[in-house]
């Protein structure tokens, strides 16, 4: 007897229908999985076999054959393991439901028990596009997947199930069993905790304007200083300025994090920016994504969040040449053999440094820490292309101890984000205008925006013209500068953008002025 189900299988972060056949017929008892699974798939055969067992269903000796259509598409992990018992079981003559248009998923555990699945806010979205009228998951993803069902506004019954007995009885049709609803609005109702705010610094009211301007543009910033100068604490404060995560950015946001398996079991939505601060041991694979299975790395996880990678010459030269292309098309391509995944890189890095090899450039008693040619070998391995991708250079010096046992109140995070949010929606109008999707930041203007909305007049002009001789700036460079002039005029509310902007621009351009010839 032939029974015929859905599951879905997971590309990058969106996900394929499967349809499970599951037919069990006479011959020599065996069981065969066909359909290009890998082998947790194949593996799957006595997981299935024991946990329907255990559960209390008998199993004639008979020819069992599952196919995973389509057959084209490799089939990877655990989670088809519900889906086959389901369609055995099925077969058996054990189920009096239907399972037209219904999806199911879940690994089984030799018990019977359902266990979590990575994955499932996209097999939701999935279900949604294909009409599918009911999911039976496991109960820790159901309220993610509920989510997406929220979000896309579909009928679609979504049930969390603990147990392949669960599972059973709601196909058979068993009372009690209600489907789960998430309230959207309420998750977004709390305001989201920060790990540092603003106030909590002392001193550094220069690095916190850059950090604003940063912010207010989606600029890449590069914090230069010497040990305990506060690069890290204010790096870390940099998410409590951003404006909040909107629904679309969240649901993109929390799709990564599903198939990544990092979801918080508690909340099925990420309602806040995420902060990824890996090692410098990180390999390009991590950093970038990829392995056996095409999974995302850092610059994915940190997609619409900070991307904060500190000691930054002490990343490998491969490891920070690899960020180039994610910082300027926001995506990542990760190739296979087999197949092709892109996965979204929209990220704002923030890196910090050292000035020397040493530390500070010099110590206690004022003399340096390192020869010129040692200070230079440490600034090369930084590549000229990949500074030219870095928006603001800034200095972070150490902090004063004035500033320390000052007992003035700083200004809050808070405060600082209400400007943030106003200059990001200035710029949001300007763009919608021009019908581009997914253009929303001076910092994602390419060269005829910047001709359009970054017009200097004649002084500023030659300002600028004078900087570029004088530092030997790069065509892109140059570009840097005037994004960055154009974030500060809108953070001041100014439709021009005049000589100030420009200045401050420019000496915002750290490396280029100081170390370029290194």
């Amino acid at each position: 007897m032939l029974t015929t189900l859905c599951a879905a299988s997971l590309v990058g972060i969106d996900a394929l229908k499967v349809e499970i056949e599951a037919n069990v017929s006479g011959g020599l008892p065996a069981f065969t999985v066909v359909g290009l699974p890998d082998n947790a798939v194949k593996e799957s055969r006595e997981r299935i076999l024991t946990a329907i067992r255990n559960s209390g269903f008998e199993l004639p000796s008979k020819k069992i054959t599952v196919n995973l259509a389509p057959a084209d598409v490799r089939k990877e992990g655990t989670s088809f393991d519900l889906g086959i018992a389901i369609g055995l079981l099925g077969s058996l003559s054990e189920l009096h439901g239907g399972l037209q248009g219904t999806i199911v998923m879940g690994e089984l555990a030799l018990d019977g028990s359902v266990r979590r699945i990575n994955g499932a806010l996209p097999v939701a979205v999935m279900a949604a596009r294909e009409g599918i009228a009911r999911l039976i998951l496991p109960t820790v993803n159901a309220p993610e997947a509920a989510v997406a069902v929220s979000a896309a506004g579909a009928d679609i019954l979504v049930y969390g199930v603990g147990s392949l007995n669960e599972a059973v009885a709601l196909i058979n049709g068993a009372s009690g069993m209600q489907p789960v609803a998430v309230d959207v609005a309420e998750l977004f109702s709390g305001e989201p905790e920060y790990p540092v705010d603003f106030a909590e610094i002392k001193g550094q009211q220069a690095a916190k304007k850059a950090l604003e301007i940063a912010a207010g543009g989606a600029h890449n910033i590069l914090m230069i200083g010497p040990p305990g100068s506060g690069k890290t604490l204010l790096a870390r404060a940099i998410p409590g300025i951003l404006p909040p995560l909107g629904f679309e950015e969240s649901l993109e946001t929390t799709k990564i994090y599903s198939v990544a398996n990092l979801l918080e079991r508690d909340r099925p939505l990420m309602i806040s920016r995420p902060f990824r601060s890996p090692h410098h041991t990180s390999s390009n694979i991590a950093l970038i994504g990829g392995g056996a299975q095409a999974r995302p790395g850092e610059v994915s996880l940190a997609h619409n969040g900070v991307l904060f990678l500190d000691e930054l010459p002490e990343f490998s030269r491969s490891a920070l040449e690899v960020l180039r292309q994610p910082l300027e098309d926001r995506e990542v391509t990760v190739s296979r053999a087999a197949l092709s995944t892109r996965y979204p890189a929209g990220f704002m890095l923030v890196a910090a440094m050292n000035p020397s090899p040493a530390g500070a450039l010099r110590d206690s008693e004022g003399r340096p820490t390192a020869s010129p040619e040692q200070i230079r070998r440490y600034l090369s391995k930084i590549s000229g292309p990949l500074l030219d991708r870095i928006d603001i250079h800034i200095d972070v010096p150490k902090v004063e101890n004035a500033d320390l046992f000052s007992s003035s109140t700083a200004e809050s995070s808070k405060e600082v984000r209400s400007r943030v949010i106003a200059a990001r929606k200035v710029q949001r109008e300007r763009f919608a205008a021009l019908g581009s999707p997914g253009l929303f930041t001076n910092s994602q203007m390419h060269s005829k925006l910047i001709r359009q909305f970054c017009r200097l007049d004649r002084a500023s002009e030659a300002k600028l013209m004078e900087a570029m001789n004088r530092l030997n700036l790069s065509a892109r460079a140059h570009d840097r500068i005037l994004k960055v002039s154009r974030t500060i005029a809108d953070l001041e509310g100014s439709e021009k953008i005049g000589m100030g902007h420009v200045v401050q621009g420019i000496q915002y351009r750290n490396l280029d002025r100081e170390f370029w010839s290194c």
